[in-house]
């Protein structure tokens, strides 16, 4: 049987985002929230560096490192669309690739002629990720770069679903 995701230090890590989402959440002062997001951005390097390295390497925590990545994410970026420190158009351009690889997820667990695949984390998912998050400590210290880094991200998101898309293409059962 297989231990549950809290007994290791990398899972635990990847969950502590989630508390680090509702801190961002609850507490307005930008000061903090600069360190909420370096603190995630912190535990995200860490929980897959402290897992390689101790050969820890799970599906579970192959799994609940994106999807806290992405609630940390998806929860910054809301509360600054509903503080108006966003546009709508910026919103959607920052959640672009987490939307598409949800769909691709679903997509690839559910069309029975694809093989069924492992997820890992790409180069250009991962550019798009510390770009996020670049974005949500520039929204409160350097508003001026926003305007430079969403077309960044919207183009490197881009390239990260095509990526995606040609690997779960080319590991589809052939007939």
């Amino acid at each position: 049987m297989a231990d549950p995701v809290w007994t290791s230090i990398p899972n635990l890590l990847s969950l502590s985002r989630l508390v680090l989402a509702a801190a961002f959440v609850l507490r307005p002062d930008p000061g903090f929230r600069v360190t909420m997001i370096v603190l995630a951005a912190f535990t995200d390097w860490l929980d897959g560096f402290l897992a390689r390295r101790a050969k820890r390497t799970t599906r579970w925590g192959a799994l609940l490192d994106p999807i806290t990545d992405r609630i940390f994410v998806f929860s910054a970026v809301c509360v600054y669309l509903v503080e108006r420190q966003l546009t709508w158009v910026e919103y959607f351009v920052l959640i672009f690739r987490d939307i598409m690889t949800a769909i691709g997820f679903i997509v690839a667990r559910n069309v029975s002629w694809l093989r069924p695949i492992t997820f890992r984390a790409r180069l250009a998912g991962k550019a798009v990720t510390a770009l996020q998050l670049l974005v949500l400590v520039a929204v409160l210290v350097r508003p001026d770069w926003v305007r430079v880094l969403i077309p960044v991200i919207g183009v490197l998101a881009v390239i990260a679903v095509v990526d995606y898309t040609l690997l779960l293409w080319r590991e589809r059962v052939r007939t």
